[in-house]
């Protein structure tokens, strides 16, 4: 976390959980959203609310089918790419859907 997060690291509570069952009992999301190349539905048709858990996979080969199998269809959102092309790393793939979540939200910031 230092080195991706530069001179900004001090700013993030970085919190680790032992699993995803874990996570979900603690923070009690909204809604969990789960990011994979084998859904259908684009990032930005989802209308996003505050309480959203976004969930990203490792860069190499994304989320677990385990755990993909337990979160609904319409819960599922790809980021489209050109054909052909490799996809984005995972930050990039963080920051853009990131950016329009919080653009549907107003740019609020909670504080």
């Amino acid at each position: 976390m230092r080195r991706a997060g530069l001179d900004y690291h001090e700013f993030c509570a970085l919190r680790e959980y032992d699993n995803l069952d874990a996570f979900m009992a603690q923070i009690e999301p909204a809604r969990l959203l789960a990011f994979t190349t084998k859904a259908s539905k684009v990032y930005t048709e989802m209308i996003y609310q505050s309480g959203d858990a976004l969930l990203f996979g490792p860069e190499t080969r994304g989320l677990p089918t385990e755990i993909l199998d337990c979160i609904e269809a319409e819960k599922k959102l790809c980021l489209p790419m050109q054909p052909g092309s490799r996809s984005l790393n995972l930050s990039n793939a963080v920051a853009v859907v990131l950016y329009e979540a919080w653009r549907q939200l107003g740019f609020e910031i909670e504080g």
